[in-house]
């Protein structure tokens, strides 16, 4: 075990997840896609089905129709 205390979920993550996950941990509130773009500098196709996967993995949610915050889990994967 690495100890760290970092979920498996967290390891599964390609840098592009993590870009995400950084762009919306920067947001003041939920953001929408092309905020993440923005911020990123990923297309916006890539950025669709990463917040799409982080979803399924409980790291974004989307309080708003349309716009999309870290939860604390998300949080805790970029700390790892």
């Amino acid at each position: 075990m690495s100890g760290c205390g970092c979920s498996a979920k967290s390891k599964e993550l390609s840098s592009e997840h993590k870009q995400v996950l950084e762009a919306l941990a920067k947001c003041d509130g939920p953001c929408g896609n092309k905020d993440i773009v923005a911020a990123t500098g990923l297309e916006k196709k890539v950025v669709t089905s990463k917040i799409t996967a982080l979803k399924k993995k409980g790291l974004v949610d989307s309080p708003v129709r349309c716009k999309y915050g870290i939860t604390d889990e998300g949080k805790k994967a970029i700390k790892c």
